[in-house]
């Protein structure tokens, strides 16, 4: 018979690894009998383990939540997982990473020397975007998190991206959002909440760090079907300025002087088919005719618009402009750029408008 320390090890371990575990089992993996498997069951609860008893033919036994998190006990793989997503915490922008780096330091210091050598690794430098807004609250999150699982109303205060310039006319402020929590997301970090706006009508995304709660919450609702039926496809196109169909609203076909292997580099989620060797005809989209007409610039090529007539007037559009815009400076030589082949345009998600709700 094993050690008892041992043996309360090996039998926290298995009350881990399922729901429910009948009696007799446990002492036969244990290799006990069934009184030394309710002792040890005892002495678990002395440790702060709510171990519940489950009722029926052969009895058995249960690990609940407590009210204190008692030790936990994870196995080489779980233990090396939950390093890893302590250490990019700070990538989350959920505003907890000083105390990811004390969990990590915590769950670092008990760990056999192989699983540290393997976490430590793993080095992450969180780069933030430049611009970024602050991180959104922790315990907002939580909240917001709440009312979701919760499927009730929510109300909150919610700041402007930008103040009204006609601000101060009303003291009491805007009055509060009423809406129907859907998922709570997270997207180059930065976190939204999606949910139905009861005033509104529509459907909207919320940044969470403009958001500031009211209590209590409202009535339970039933969810209404998201446009598309995934959050990560809804999300996606709403970035993209569309209702959430998933495709780009504006799309058009061009053939660029250029090699379709350079075009195809930076093409995105375009498509690019050769039609010589310095000749490609690319298909693409954008959230408007004059961000597709912009992004087809960037590769600083010949272009001929196929179609659709919206982006011909799109690019005659742009081309006034940048004429008027030229028009007052001396003629200077443009510069060659830095790298061989064609300009990268940015991923046309980083031109789109902003999915949050203004």
């Amino acid at each position: 018979m094993p050690k008892t320390s041992a043996r309360l090890l090996a039998l926290l371990s298995l009350l881990q690894a399922r729901r429910d575990w009948p009696g007799p089992l446990l002492a036969d993996r244990l290799g006990v009998s069934p009184r030394t498997v309710r002792r040890d069951v005892d002495r678990l609860r002395e440790l702060g383990y709510p171990v519940e008893a489950v009722k029926g033919p052969d009895g058995g036994y249960r690990l609940g939540a407590g009210t204190d998190l008692p030790p936990l006990l994870f196995d080489d793989e779980q233990a090396v997982a939950l390093a890893v997503a302590l250490r990019i915490a700070a990538t989350t922008g959920a505003g907890t990473e000083e105390a990811a780096a004390r969990a990590l330091n915590t769950v670092r210091q008990v760990m056999p020397a192989r699983l540290r050598h393997r976490v430590d690794t793993l080095q992450v430098t969180a780069v933030e975007r430049a611009g970024s807004a602050p991180q959104a609250d922790s315990g907002v999150l939580m909240t917001l998190s709440g009312a979701v699982r919760a499927r009730e109303v929510l109300r909150f205060d919610y700041t402007p991206a930008f103040p009204s310039e006609h601000g101060g006319q009303d003291p009491a402020g805007p009055p509060p959002r009423r809406v129907e929590p859907h998922h709570l997301v997270t997207r180059g970090g930065r976190w939204y909440l999606v949910a139905w706006d009861l005033d509104r009508e529509d459907w909207r995304t919320f940044r969470a760090d403009r958001i500031t709660p009211r209590t209590p919450t409202g009535p339970r609702f039933t969810p209404r079907e998201l446009p598309g039926g995934e959050v990560s496809r809804f999300v996606a196109a709403r970035f993209r300025g569309s209702d959430g169909s998933g495709e780009w609203p504006c799309r058009g076909e061009v053939i660029l002087d250029l090699p379709a292997a350079e075009v195809s580099r930076y093409a995105r989620d375009g498509v690019v088919e050769e039609l010589g060797p310095d000749r490609c005809r690319l298909t693409l989209g954008a959230w408007s005719w004059a961000a597709l007409a912009a992004t087809v610039g960037l590769f600083d090529a010949g272009i001929e618009v196929v179609g659709p007539p919206e982006l011909k007037a799109a690019f005659a559009h742009l081309g006034r402009r940048y004429t008027a815009a030229g028009a007052a400076l001396p003629p200077t030589p443009v510069p060659p750029a830095p790298h061989s082949g064609p300009t990268p345009p940015r991923n046309s998600l980083d031109n789109s408008p902003a999915a949050d709700d203004r």
